[in-house]
């Protein structure tokens, strides 16, 4: 049997390699591949391990129109803070999907945060109306300074508004718009539902912090906190008013935002379409300038599988992956 080689990209390089831009079209590749069925995400394994306080599992799927094939182990440490490490850690494993080898083992931590910024960004550029000029944050833990970046990328912004339960954390989301010169904002949740075109939620909340009757008519909202059964970032009245788009539907129904929607008999799953297909032209999106549109960003395994085999393919490139042979 002949040796097999294997690449590693450590998370050093993989901040160093992938860009916002590179980030988006991974993402949004992969919801169109999913929408025509040419990808498919497996079922996902999360756990509580009784230690540490941590949420372990996995994320796998394959992409047949990409060729990406492996799985994300990892989870959420939230004690990880008090040691100056990231909460989420995570590591990626690519498969040939020829042969089942071993391909690639690739940082999971900086990708999970672009990956899922990224998420929000498609999301942004396919439902947020055009002339959106306010965008407000929800949160301001370390995801929401990759959040506002790549939202800033979508739309011409001309004011960053905020809350965060700790108003201090709010320092890194004003440095940002130090950085563009826009003008910041903290402001009370429902004061930012009134100023808002366009709004991310990114909390470990289990209590909705927006209200339907807060949120003006035309706003997009980016659910992208809740990815476990019981957590929740918004009314769920929300979704009786709102369009609503999601990544995966079979996820959105069971840990994302619109599981509690489904739960109360508020929606059904036919009331819930796939990002993919407004990418792919089978759905208009926004149909008019009025209309609420809410995303649920579950996320999934098979966009850390798209922008991991982004990663591996550009360090290749540039020579800045490690490979060592089995």
């Amino acid at each position: 049997m002949s040796d097999n080689e294997i690449t590693i990209v450590t998370e050093d390089i993989c901040k160093k390699v992938i860009s916002r831009s590179d980030s988006f079209v991974a993402v949004e590749s992969v919801y169109a591949a999913m929408a025509k069925g040419d990808a498919r995400n497996f079922p996902v394994v999360r756990e509580a391990i009784g230690y540490q306080d941590a949420l372990y599992g996995f994320k796998s799927g394959f992409d047949k129109a990409g060729l990406s094939l492996g799985v994300k182990s990892g989870g959420y440490w939230p004690n990880n803070v008090t040691q100056g490490l990231t909460n989420h850690q995570s590591t990626i494993f690519l498969f040939d999907p020829d042969t089942g080898r071993l391909k690639a083992l690739v940082g999971g931590n900086y990708l999970t945060a672009v990956r899922t910024a990224a998420a929000s960004a498609v999301s942004i550029a396919h439902l947020a109306r055009q002339d959106s000029r306010v965008i407000g944050m929800i949160g301001a833990g370390h995801q929401s300074t990759f959040q506002l970046r790549a939202a800033l990328d979508q739309r011409k912004f001309k004011k960053i508004v905020a809350w965060n339960n700790n108003k201090s954390k709010l320092s890194a989301l004003k440095a940002i718009a130090d950085e563009h010169g826009l003008p910041f904002e903290s402001l009370e949740r429902e004061d930012l539902c009134a100023q808002s075109d366009v709004i991310i939620t990114i909390t470990s909340a289990h209590e909705p912090l927006l209200m339907r009757d807060w949120i003006k008519s035309g706003t997009h909202i980016a659910c992208m906190g809740t990815d476990t059964k019981g957590k929740k970032e918004v009314d769920a009245k929300l979704s009786v008013s709102a369009t609503l788009f999601t990544d995966e539907i079979a996820q959105s129904i069971t840990i994302g935002e619109l599981q509690h929607g489904i739960a109360e008999s508020l929606i059904t799953e036919a009331d819930i379409t796939s990002i993919g297909d407004v990418i792919n032209g089978n759905h208009p999106g926004r149909s008019n300038e009025d209309e609420v549109t809410l995303f649920d960003g579950t996320g999934v395994g098979l966009q850390d599988l798209a922008v991991a085999t982004a990663v591996m393919e550009l360090a290749n490139k540039k020579g800045m992956a490690r490979r060592i042979t089995l």
